[in-house]
This record gives structure tokens, sequence and C-alpha cells, in this order.
């Protein structure tokens, strides 16, 4: 097949990497300075080359800032029968663009970022596949995150907002707020450690990403199950109140079986 990668960042190298032997694989970037390492791949620096090439599947991996102003810098040099996919974490204004796009069109999230997982064993991750995607693109990226050894789940793209509410602005959300009260520690904890890797990497992630998950609907009501628990945390240690304490660990360790 004859696959168009959009963007050459960390994730769409990853899928360079992933996909150049078995495929006809080209990487556009408007930077030719990312595509120094582009490897066993067409590299093009102009869109006129897409019209040459003739791509059957575009997997955009532009960030999710500019996700949906790179496919439509694109999709004048495609065939109309050219299947067109994000990668995105944030889907939003995505269902509408692929309605009036005129392509059919295929929606993941690999659920795993460079940041902190490691792309050469991804046993343990996660990938999302929306139902509403056309019927061959799906069956290509199950194919595909099968071979990674990913556990994959379908959802709409509503079912999608709801998971990655919970799943990151959760996670997100808590992590800001443990690095918005953080002090410099001269002999930090194991656990201090752990955490303040994560706050790190989570840090070093694009602003604009952060924001829109974060801006996700559904956030507000998961922001407030946080703030109910830190209240009720709040409420016992205030009062040393050891038999609620003993109830609330034991709760909190029902969760995470």
């Amino acid at each position: 097949m004859k696959i168009l990668i959009m963007g050459a960042g960390k994730m769409g190298s990853f899928f360079c990497d992933l996909l150049s032997f078995d495929h006809d694989v080209a990487v556009y970037d408007y930077d030719p300075k990312r595509l120094r390492f582009t490897y066993n791949a067409r590299r093009f620096t102009s869109l006129n080359e897409v019209s040459e090439f003739k791509p059957e599947l575009v997997i955009n991996a532009a960030t999710v800032k500019y996700t949906i102003d790179a496919f439509k810098a694109v999709l004048p040099y495609l065939e109309p029968n050219c299947i067109i996919s994000d990668i995105a974490s944030v889907k939003t204004g995505l269902p509408e663009f692929y309605a009036s796009a005129g392509h059919p069109f295929v929606s993941t999230h690999p659920m795993f970022g460079p940041t902190f997982a490691s792309l050469s064993n991804l046993a343990d991750e996660n990938a999302i596949i929306i139902k509403e995607g056309d019927h061959l693109g799906r069956i290509f990226f199950r194919d595909l995150y099968s071979r990674l050894g990913l556990h994959i789940e379908e959802y709409t793209f509503e079912e999608h907002d709801l998971t990655i509410a919970y799943s990151l602005s959760i996670p997100f959300a808590s992590t800001l707020v443990f690095a918005g009260v953080m002090k410099h520690q001269n002999a930090p904890g194991t656990t201090f450690k752990r955490h303040m890797a994560i706050a790190r990497g989570l840090m070093s992630e694009d602003d604009f990403l952060l924001s829109e998950i974060l801006f996700n609907p559904n956030t507000p009501a998961q922001l407030s199950l946080i703030q109910q628990q830190l209240a009720d945390l709040q409420k016992i240690v205030s009062d040393r109140d050891s038999i609620a304490m003993k109830a609330y660990l034991d709760r909190v360790r029902d969760n995470l079986k």
C-alpha cells in the first residue's frame, strides 16, 4: 500500500519505521531538517509531490493543534478514494471535518506517547479505534496495532472523549496540582521522585495538547470528583479520624483492583 505520513515528529517517525518495510511510505514535513533521519521512505517537502505519489492512505501525525489544518492542506492533492486518518489524542472538531471532507476516513488513538512509553515494547499499552470510520481502514489499524501487542478497544467519537476525560484529564490535573505546590527538596523520597519524574514528563508535552485535553467538555465533572476526594481526605486528616481513614484507604485499594 502507498502510505503518506504527515509530520516527521516522534509519532510520525515511529509510524514510518513501523510501516516502511511492508509498504511504500512517504513522509511529508514542511521543515526539511525534520526529515534528515527518515529511513527507507520517500521524503517530501512539497505537497506537489503527493499528487505524483498517489497515496492510498494518509496518516496525519501532525501535532494536535494542526491536525485539521494539515488535512486541509493535503486534501487537494489526494485521489477521491484515498483513506485519510488521524492518531490524535484530542478528537475535537474531527467528526465534523470528516463529515465534510469527502474521503473515507479512520480515526484511532494510540494510548501511548514517546514521553512515557517505550516504543520498542508496547505489550502493556492500549489503542482506541473509532467505530464510525471506514471498514477497511479500521481493519488496517486493527492488524497494525495487534502486531504491536496492543490491547484494542473500539469506541464512538463520543465514547472516546468520555474515556479521555477520565484516563487523561484526571492524571494530568492531579500531576499539575502536585507540581503546582512543589518546593525544592534536598533529600526527596522514592515516591516523591517518581511523582516528580511524571510531572517533568508531563510538562515536556506541548502546551496546546495539555490544554485541549483538559478543555474536554467532560473534564469539569472529573475535576469535581477530585475536589470531593480532597475535601473528604482533608476532613479525615483534620479530624485525625483513624476509623474513617481506614475506611478511606480500603475504598481506595478496592478501586485499584
